[in-house]
């Protein structure tokens, strides 16, 4: 079965990882999610190919058919004849197709009605290469008018949200686009996602559209932490009518949606309650969609096993601080440091071993810097610190504490017959007002560095311009 229809935009990163491993259950749970929330607004969703033959089908059992029953097979074996002349197959539209009323074969051989909603597919080339769609059950029309005509307004309410969030791009963008056709379609003065990115932190505005967020707020946050998933209603002291629905995600957002009328609204009905409810399943949606940005965002800037700072991002970030120090004429200076006799550390006792000697020099680094500073692991076992508004003098005492406390630290996590680990460390200062370039600076460090190394290892130097002393 190919499952492409409805998908969310889910990004998922390359398996690697925790991180990664994270982010992949999360793309084969939402994709299950979706798939449950395209059941609550239809009675039937697929999608066919060039020839008309079914690709997906969705629930398991469509029209009494078996849903697996269906895949490859010719469209035409479910339209039905109802007696009235030629007739349209809605598995195969030419152009958009909203709510076409349709008499669909079941599996016992007798007719249901269906009010179909569908698109066709195209290629690049503009050629129709198939369609996906809708279809929610009409058959029992008479006996269940008011409870299909809710339905009918979910689903094309719900349809209308999904239309206007599938043209954004950013996960911010998308979610103002869900929030405000929620709005429109209820009539309301505003609507807000309220969460927490941790368990233990506090409840928030995450996303909010409209007036009245704040004042709305406290009542949101009681109604989502009621017990259950049901929507909770409430009426704060300015006499708006509050509803919210609890929503959760797998990288632990919690909290809700909630949307409001003010004091000259009417309260809230149960087909209010019920779209809200299923609005749910589009915010859980962009909130993992924006879940994943963030971690793919920082997964690219940030080496893997220290947590520091990539190559790539160090170098972005320390031109913007020079930028800024260049305006405000202050110095800042480079480190770069390199741990040395390494190699044997990983030839004798493993990576494992090395892995955990370099977790510790970057835990040193960190404690070493103000949160203004930079520090990075530049690839093997060569690191790098940025120390804002610094001089050399001040770089150097850094330095020489980083050596001594290495020479401690660092063979402590070995045996006795490895213990010649320690730093080596190159200094270069960008003096207030200077016009060196970045691959200058870098070079000038790196060659004090090395310097070290052939020197004895296990110290420090400056790299000076001439004239400086």
């Amino acid at each position: 079965m190919t499952d492409t229809i409805l998908e969310p935009p889910v990004m998922v990163q390359p398996s690697g990882d925790a991180s990664r491993d994270l982010v992949r259950e999360a793309h084969v749970e939402s994709r299950q999610r979706w798939r449950q929330f395209v059941s609550l607004a239809a009675d039937l969703a697929f999608e066919t190919d060039v020839k008309g033959r079914f690709v997906f089908m969705t629930p398991e059992t469509a029209l009494g058919w078996p849903a697996g029953s269906l895949i490859g097979q010719p469209s035409e074996l479910l339209v039905g004849d109802d007696g009235t002349g030629a007739t349209f197959n809605p598995f195969r539209p030419a152009a958009e197709v909203r709510r076409h009323r349709a008499w669909l074969r079941s599996s016992n051989g007798g007719l249901e009605m269906m009010s179909i909603s569908a698109v066709p597919l195209f290629d690049a080339s503009g050629a129709i290469v198939g369609a996906r769609g809708v279809g929610l059950d009409m058959t029992d029309t008479d006996a269940q008018t008011s409870h299909i005509a809710g339905r009918l307004r979910r689903g094309e309410v719900l349809d209308h949200i999904l239309s206007r969030v599938g043209q954004e791009s950013g996960a911010d963008a998308m979610m103002d686009a869900a929030l405000w056709a929620l709005i429109q379609a209820l009539g309301a003065e505003g609507a807000a996602v309220i969460g927490a990115m941790t368990d233990d932190g506090p409840v928030d505005i995450i996303h909010e559209c409209g007036p009245g967020a704040s004042a709305v707020l406290p009542s949101a946050v009681r109604l989502v932490a009621q017990p259950g998933d049901e929507p909770g209603q409430a009426t704060t002291p300015q006499g708006r009518f509050v509803l919210a629905v609890r929503c959760r995600t797998r990288f632990g957002t919690k909290g809700g949606l909630t949307i409001w009328r003010n004091a000259a609204g009417r309260q809230w009905d149960q087909q209010d309650t019920l779209l809200t409810a299923s609005a749910v399943a589009v915010v859980r949606m962009i909130l993992e969609y924006e879940a994943v940005q963030r971690e793919m965002a920082h997964q690219a800037r940030t080496d893997p096993l220290t947590g520091l700072l990539n190559r790539r991002a160090f170098m972005e970030e320390m031109r913007r601080h020079i930028a800024r120090l260049d305006r405000e004429t202050e110095a800042g200076t480079l480190m770069y440091v390199d741990l040395d006799a390494f190699k044997a550390v990983n030839d004798q006792l493993g990576h494992a071993m090395g892995d955990k000697v370099l977790v510790h020099l970057a835990d040193m680094l960190r404690r070493m810097v103000r949160p203004s500073d930079l520090v990075a692991r530049l690839g093997g076992d060569e690191f790098a610190v940025w120390l804002s508004g610094a001089d050399r003098m001040t770089a150097a005492e850094r330095a020489d504490q980083l050596c001594k406390a290495a020479n401690l630290e660092l063979p402590a996590l070995l045996p006795d017959e490895v213990s010649a680990l320690g730093v080596s460390v190159g200094i270069a200062m960008r003096g207030a007002g200077s016009r060196e370039s970045i691959e200058d600076l870098t070079r000038r460090a790196d060659m004090a560095m090395y310097e070290v190394k052939r020197g004895g290892r296990r110290h420090w130097r400056v790299s000076l311009l001439d004239g400086e002393g």
